[in-house]
């Protein structure tokens, strides 16, 4: 039996979960629209780490924006970025352990 596909809405639910779970502070901009173009998904915060995340389904695609967002937040140092799909979900749980 084959499960079916989790949307990008399910997948950053699950995300935020196990972050939670691992004592992680989270932001998601609710709403895009006011927002700069291409942020990344979550943000997540606990001291001394700070990690960036973009969220997508498994055919899901970043754009343009999103890609400079996550070149330039690799630059700085100490900084965590991340591009996540569900079949990335062991190294995910690795990552906020």
């Amino acid at each position: 039996m084959t499960l079916p596909a989790l949307t990008e809405k399910q997948f950053l639910a699950q995300v935020r979960g196990a972050a939670h779970l691992y004592r992680w502070v989270t932001y998601h901009p609710y709403l895009s629209i006011h927002s700069e173009r291409g942020w990344p998904d979550l943000t997540l915060i606990r001291p001394p780490r700070l990690l960036f995340a973009e969220l997508k389904t498994a055919k899901g695609k970043t754009t343009p924006h999103q890609d400079r967002w996550l070149e330039l937040l690799r630059e700085i140092p100490g900084c965590e970025t991340y591009l996540w799909r569900p079949a990335d979900w062991d190294a995910i749980v690795e990552v906020l352990e």
